[in-house]
């Protein structure tokens, strides 16, 4: 029996070192799969994919130089040869240009008006949309200053004082009352308080 038992013990044993052994190798190869990508790697990684990068957009620059270059020679018309042409080849040259320009101005005007008309539609439809949703866009409100309207009130006040303080003062004796000519004439007349002296 004891002979068993230990040889049970020593099965435990080695299960257990055996899992020890399986974990430790497996977090071994996960260190490994880490540390695939060293920062000198991935330098060169970033300078080659700089470089491809660099070279898909030259490569699309040129493509596109190369497309607007066609467009132009093909709206515009090769270069003409001018030496040596007489009065009658230029006129006629500068009439073809002038039917060309022309041409395209009227295409302008019909895509402008077009692109208006568009947003016009987009614009309507969308208001429609919001009508139908119940929503409604509120208009952008312009900023005011909430001190405005007191300044303008003070001003209005301020203008209301000065108006009565700038009237001037009339010292003509055309428009004095008579009353104020019988004060003036009676210098030495009665005080306010005073009863008026009888004539004897």
């Amino acid at each position: 029996m004891a002979d068993e038992a230990a040889k049970a013990k020593a099965l435990e044993i080695d299960k257990k070192k055996a899992e020890v052994r399986k974990r430790l190798e497996e977090q071994s190869q996960k260190k490994q799969k880490k540390g695939f990508m060293t920062p000198e790697r991935k330098k060169k990684l970033r300078l080659l994919l700089r470089k491809k990068a660099a070279e898909e957009l030259k490569k699309e620059q040129e493509l596109k130089a190369a497309e607007r270059r066609k467009i132009i020679d093909q709206r515009c018309g090769q270069p003409k040869n001018l030496d040596g042409a007489n009065e009658a080849e230029l006129h006629s040259l500068l009439n073809e240009f002038q039917q060309r320009v022309s041409g395209l101005e009227g295409d302008k005007w019909d895509l402008d008006h077009a692109i208006k008309m568009r947003d016009y539609q987009i614009n309507e439809l969308n208001i429609q949309v919001n009508d139908l949703r119940g929503k409604f866009i509120k208009p952008t409100l312009k900023k005011v200053s909430k001190y405005e309207n007191k300044f303008a009130k003070l001003q209005k006040k301020a203008a209301e004082f000065n108006f009565r303080n700038q009237l001037k003062t009339v010292k003509k004796k055309e428009f004095e009352l008579e009353e104020d000519k019988g004060a003036e004439g009676e210098e030495g007349g009665p005080e306010e308080g005073d009863a008026p002296k009888a004539e004897a």
